[in-house]
């Protein structure tokens, strides 16, 4: 059986998790909430809670009626997001060391910065992936 045990942590290392789960597709989401997050863009896997053992105190913000946003309170790493359905979405960057995981797609891109385009050759879909998709 293979390991499928994930560790991530936040710049300073006060707080930690480990997951479990076999995590990935990493999904970059450019909504105005995750650009003004992490000054770009959030690149996010999901994991069901229930397979998170978290070290350390995890500050969160309610960002929205259905979403909150959890980070380091000392480093200021934004490390989850949460909607409340019990999955909870890693910051791809906050996983330790070679993940493995590779990106599907673009969410949200049409509230992307006018400073930069997705290269990549991944579908960007204007809002969420129930919307249309859009050009690159």
């Amino acid at each position: 059986m293979t390991d499928i045990t994930q560790h991530g942590s936040c710049l300073c290392r006060q707080v930690t998790y480990t997951t479990t789960h076999a995590l990935g597709p990493v999904t970059a989401c450019h909504c105005g909430q995750c650009r003004k997050q992490t000054g770009h863009y959030a690149a996010a896997t999901p994991a069901p809670w229930s397979s998170i053992e978290l070290t350390g105190e995890v500050n969160w913000y309610r960002s929205s009626p259905q979403g909150r946003r959890g980070f380091c309170g000392i480093c200021g790493s934004y490390l989850f997001w949460e909607e409340g359905d019990g999955t909870v979405y890693l910051m791809a960057g906050s996983l330790d060391g070679d993940t493995g995981l590779s990106m599907d797609a673009h969410i949200f891109y049409a509230d992307r910065g006018d400073y930069y385009r997705a290269t990549d050759g991944l579908p960007c879909f204007a809002a969420g992936r129930s919307g249309p998709e859009v050009e690159a």
